[in-house]
């Protein structure tokens, strides 16, 4: 997954390939999980406010098949002190229909060595 800013978000579109089947050619929740993460993650650092995670609050709402394309999408909400509030979503790019939300609270986070470290 490769995340641009975009109007103030941090977007992706990605589809998940076939080594991360759950069940009957479903996506394992973890990963649904993961993209959520990834979303709030690149959302502060493009931000200017890099951090690590301290809380994820993922609600699924529909299982997400194999094969489908999604755009992954996170923003920063708001920040206090050193605290970052953001959120993420998850869309099918076929309906626009939603698979997964995600709050998230993380902890900015100096980055250590070059500017290319970490993200």
């Amino acid at each position: 997954m490769v995340f641009e800013p975009r109007d103030g978000d941090a977007v992706a579109e990605y589809q998940v390939p076939d080594r991360y089947q759950s069940w009957a050619g479903m996506v394992h929740g973890g990963l649904v999980a993961l993209m959520l993460d990834e979303a709030v993650g690149w959302a502060a650092w493009h931000a200017g406010h890099p951090g690590v995670t301290g809380r994820l609050e993922v609600r699924y709402r529909q299982p997400l098949q194999l094969g489908d394309r999604v755009r992954i999408t996170g923003r920063v909400e708001k920040m206090r002190r050193t605290l970052v509030y953001a959120s993420a979503r998850i869309e099918r790019v076929a309906d626009g229909a939603t698979v997964a939300e995600a709050a998230a609270t993380l902890m900015e986070a100096p980055v250590q060595g070059s500017a290319s470290a970490g993200r």
